[in-house]
């Protein structure tokens, strides 16, 4: 049965000083905490550039970009082709940003909006093309709101705009931090002294509300704001105070309450029973919040026993078209904290098209072989990301940074295809099918029998064979059996799926593997099935060597 489990949405989740030391501690910030409880944040320098991008993702988009290589050239051109790209983009900054209706003035986020993404996308181009002109567009931009925007206000929306603004106000600004004319001082005022109190204020205060009133989207864009602008303010008490509210937050954006359900390998979203594009929304502010954390040195992806790739999966797989389990979501909302509860999930804006998975799907399956079926699949649909500009003229197409194809997708090492020829068979090879595996001469598709052979999963002196034809899916002995199953980051598939190569048992030219987890054990095929037995004779030696070819 698949484990469910829900907190009480009226109360902060109880995940503890450990927990909250576990993502912070690794950062350096909240130092000496002694026995009355965490000590005091000390002020420390952060990473530059650290944000979403560092200097070595910029070498590698520039590099694949001026080789012309895809999928990075794709997710360039996309960008080349958006308007708010152009070096001659003109900021209109104001002193007062109103989002929501306050039955006074009217609303005009869309220029703070549409110029944050204009000044990253500027950032951008200079980084990656070098194209001075486009240098000093961000400049002329950032510069231009920091020396006149004075206030965000409206109604409650005014959170949201302080939250999701924020936070890309401060990853625009990280591209051209040391360029010359740029008033860095300034718009760090700008961004402590604006932005920031209506962050705290949101998720300390809540407008007055229960702590389970507002969606997880609410809390996520204001704790991405308060990480993003500590860091590029180098201001250790705000990224302190970002990551524990991930750890401990009382509202529906701390890792306890934003995932309230696990179903397997998947996990079931907050927000899942109000829509989908609120939903997505979400999934790509967690991912940016954990990429930031991740740049300096803080891992929040594998929180939960990796929650998050679980519901990005989720997510995934049903705007796919597939069905996932879902369970009644409750909570409580209001200022007297009444009882709701959503009984199904929401097909609203289902399949929507969001620039949110190209950095999910780097980080699990890119940096540590993950298997992500369901995000590799939204993928193949939406590539290349975009950006702000090319998901409609709305503020849902402005809600994540996107050109996650060209900041994102990783270089991995290219790996040559390799099959497993068997010693004393050898017009059979080792392959897959339905996900068993087994020895079979003719093979269709081919691909069935081709393998990666990649640094071991749990020892990277070892080896594990990753499949050619499905990404992310590695061989493994269960109960001394093998079969194909998906990576899905725990310590024991990583021991299963790794083996040592030594010289082979019956021909010291050839190969034989040694379990990492029973090295008593080795793979060996009998009756034309693999498993992994112990070798006592001259025919199992036999058995348990391979030669590798092309």
């Amino acid at each position: 049965m698949p484990d469910q489990h829900q907190t009480d949405p009226r109360r902060g989740p109880n995940l503890g000083r450990r927990n909250l030391l576990r993502g912070a501690l690794v950062a350096g910030g909240l130092a000496a905490a002694g026995a009355t409880g965490l000590g005091t944040a000390q002020a420390q320098s952060f990473s530059h550039p650290g944000l979403l991008i560092q200097a070595d993702d910029f070498d590698r988009m520039r590099t694949a970009v001026q080789g012309n290589r895809e999928p990075w050239l794709a997710g360039w051109n996309r960008l080349v082709a958006n308007s708010h790209s152009a070096s001659t983009w003109n900021p209109r900054p104001v002193e007062r940003i109103i989002r929501g209706d306050n039955g006074t003035d009217p609303e005009n986020y869309a220029l703070l909006m549409n110029d944050m993404h204009a000044a990253y996308q500027n950032g951008l181009r200079w980084k990656i093309g070098g194209d001075t002109a486009h240098r000093d567009a961000a400049v002329r931009i950032l510069n231009a709101w920091s020396g006149t925007l004075k206030e965000i206000g409206g109604w409650t929306e005014a959170s949201l705009a302080a939250g999701i603004y924020g936070y890309q106000a401060a990853n625009a600004a990280e591209l051209v931090r040391g360029e010359s004319g740029f008033d860095r001082a300034r718009f760090q005022s700008m961004l402590a002294n604006v932005f920031y109190p209506l962050n705290n204020d949101f998720l300390v205060r809540r407008h007055g509300t229960c702590d389970g009133h507002y969606w997880a989207n609410w809390d996520l864009c204001n704790m991405a704001a308060i990480l993003a602008i500590g860091i590029f303010n180098d201001d250790r008490a705000k990224v302190d105070e970002a990551i524990e509210y991930f750890w401990n937050g009382k509202g529906q954006g701390s890792i306890e309450h934003v995932i309230p359900f696990i179903h397997g390998d998947l996990a079931q979203w907050q927000e899942s029973g109000r829509d989908q594009a609120h939903t997505m929304m979400g999934v790509g502010l967690m991912a940016e919040f954990m990429e930031m954390a991740w740049n300096q040195g803080v891992d929040l992806y594998s929180a939960r026993d990796h929650a998050f790739a679980k519901a990005a999966e989720y997510v995934a797989r049903y705007n796919n078209g597939h069905s996932v389990p879902y369970t009644k979501f409750t909570w409580y909302n209001g200022h007297n904290c009444a009882y709701n509860e959503q009984a199904v999930i929401s097909e609203g804006g289902r399949g929507q098209a969001r620039p949110v998975w190209e950095l999910v799907y780097s980080h699990y399956y890119g940096r540590f072989g993950r298997a992500m079926p369901n995000v590799r699949e939204m993928l193949g649909k939406i590539r290349p990301e975009g950006g702000g500009g090319d998901y409609g003229p709305n503020s849902g197409g402005f809600d994540s940074l996107g050109w996650g194809t060209l900041a994102y997708v990783q270089d991995r090492k290219p790996v040559a295809l390799n099959r497993l020829q068997t010693y004393n068979a050898t017009d059979r090879y080792v392959r897959h099918v339905n996900y068993d595996v087994r020895l079979d001469a003719s093979i269709s598709p081919a691909a069935d029998a081709q393998f990666r052979l990649v640094p071991g999963l749990a020892d990277s002196a070892g080896v594990s064979f990753e499949a050619a034809n499905v990404p992310g899916y590695y061989l493994r002995h269960y109960d001394y059996d093998f079969r194909l199953d998906p990576n899905h980051g725990s310590s024991r598939f990583a021991a299963d799926a790794t083996f040592h190569r030594v010289a082979g048992l019956a021909d010291g030219s050839l190969a034989s593997f040694r379990s990492h987890s029973h090295p008593d054990r080795y793979l060996r095929h009998h009756d034309y099935l693999l498993r992994l037995d112990p070798i006592g004779d001259a025919t199992a030696r036999a058995d348990a060597t391979f030669r590798i070819t092309s």
